[in-house]
């Protein structure tokens, strides 16, 4: 890594957002892991709701647990590696729900990404089953009708999923249609190309490999720059009415 001069960084942490630039990443560890740089982007520690890591595995590493109360939305980023029996290359993903395990085993330089949060139930439906797929096979649809922004749903819009994980992407010069500010929070890492993000009042530019946490009613809005294709991953809470503490 090229050292950054005099001490600066786009990464920012803010009380309703977070960027954190790759020039900012830190590695961890967690036990469940072995030979695995462990880098945890988002987490409670900032205010989030959900947890948002970054697995790079070495040769001969992986990890294994219960997802206890939690549910785990697993994506590669790059590499290939295996998820409870299940093969899948950069593109691949695995939902695992609450009160399940995973199994997870990799080549060396798989990036995987995390999603994870506490599973709210809701009455009359069952916890979801694991859930395994590639982005490859998901519908790209307009985004309200604007064919320069185009959204994938990689996990099914049905009331016993309490989590949405979408990929946008967007032709240069595309945006969203308008500054959003609602109740659900996000979780984000650019996949491809770059922009420039408006959160709260403040404009920052973003390009690959950047984590960004949106905590609700965050206003955001988003524009690609450059001659490619700009392409996010992002979490966000569905499906539940707010509760009063």
């Amino acid at each position: 890594m090229i050292p950054t001069p005099l001490g600066t960084t786009r990464t920012v942490v803010r009380p309703l957002y977070a960027l954190i630039a790759p020039d900012s990443h830190v590695p961890s560890i967690e036990p469940a892991w072995k030979q695995t740089a462990v880098f945890a982007l988002v987490s409670p520690g900032m205010g989030a709701r959900l947890v948002q890591t970054l697995y790079v595995v070495e040769a001969g590493g992986g990890g294994a647990g219960h997802t206890h109360g939690e549910e785990h939305f697993y994506y590669v980023v790059e590499g290939a590696c295996r998820v409870n029996g299940h093969d899948l290359a950069a593109g691949g993903f695995a939902y695992i729900p609450a009160g399940g395990t995973f199994e997870i085993t990799s080549a060396p330089g798989v990036r995987l990404l995390l999603f994870a949060k506490h599973y709210e139930v809701f009455p009359g439906c069952a916890v979801p089953e694991a859930l395994f797929g590639h982005e490859g096979k998901v519908a790209s649809e307009p985004f309200l009708g604007d064919p320069a922004a185009r959204l994938q749903a990689l996990l099914p819009d049905r009331p016993e999923f309490d989590m949405a994980v979408n990929v946008f992407t967007y032709d240069p010069g595309g945006t969203l249609p308008f500054v959003e500010c609602h109740i659900m929070e996000h979780g984000m890492l650019i996949l491809e190309g770059a922009g420039v993000y408006k959160l709260g009042d403040d404009w920052h530019p973003v390009e690959a490999g950047d984590a960004l946490w949106l905590a609700p009613y965050c206003p955001q809005w988003f524009v690609a720059m450059g001659k490619s294709p700009a392409r996010y991953i992002y979490y966000k809470d569905v499906n539940r009415a707010p509760r009063l503490a």
